[in-house]
């Protein structure tokens, strides 16, 4: 039996079945921004064959239906322990990961800066995207998601507003964020590593493909999942 069709929204489709997002990646096809748009019109509109690629995502959901789902559904869980997961795991990640990715960046600009002079606008776009990044996190951290927990457990209606205000910017930020990295993508084309590249220039690029992989499920779960309960 047929589990998902095209006239679904992406984001829906990533929501009940999160291991759809690894063929949306593999298509170039934005579930977390992009997670309110009708799966028909984007294909239709970026050229993609739609029998394939949904017959691609039914057939894995059937082949790992009777196995046993390790990922949390998070669709399921109430919105503090989903919260608490973005912060715990996107975060921390972020945390981590934007610092090491800086240094390794600003190391290959003056190795290889000459020779493959693209790596100025990495340089330049990687640090604003982590800048961006970073007072994104205060915001949810410090503001947005106490908010939502108090918003749980002693409803208000000045509380609701305010949360449905820093929603729309948080969500313009994601929009941000998700350029930034459409922009290194092309920049980059598609992270491939030159043939003179060095280790450290494997590396770079192997970490700018892993962030944007943790951003967009990042992303997802909030976009798609967390948010539209406070907007309804």
């Amino acid at each position: 039996m047929t589990q998902f069709n095209a006239g679904q929204k992406i984001g829906d489709i990533v929501t009940r079945f999160p291991k759809a997002a690894d063929i949306f990646k593999e298509y170039r096809i934005d579930f977390c921004c992009g997670g309110e748009r009708i799966l028909r019109e984007v294909l239709q509109r970026e050229g993609h064959n739609e029998t394939e690629i949904l017959g691609r995502i039914n057939d894995l959901y059937a082949e790992l239906k009777n196995m046993r789902d390790t990922e949390q559904d998070w669709s399921q869980e109430e919105s503090g322990p989903l919260s608490d997961y973005v912060v715990n795991t996107h975060h921390a990640y972020l945390n981590a990961e934007l610092p090491r990715i800086s240094e390794l960046i600003t190391m290959i600009l003056r190795v290889h800066g000459e020779s493959h002079p693209e790596l100025k606008g990495v340089h330049r776009l990687f640090h604003h995207l982590k800048l961006e990044l970073e007072q994104h996190l205060i915001k949810e951290e410090a503001i947005e998601f106490p908010l939502m927990k108090e918003q749980e457990t002693k409803p208000s209606a000045n509380i609701q507003k305010e949360i449905r205000r820093i929603i729309q910017e948080l969500k313009a930020e994601h929009d941000g964020a998700g350029d930034i990295l459409k922009e290194l993508r092309t920049i980059t084309n598609d992270f491939a590593v030159p043939a003179d590249a060095c280790n450290s220039y494997r590396i770079t690029y192997q970490k700018l493909a892993e962030l944007e992989s943790d951003i967009f499920q990042h992303v997802h779960l909030e976009n798609n999942i967390l948010f539209p309960r406070y907007l309804g």
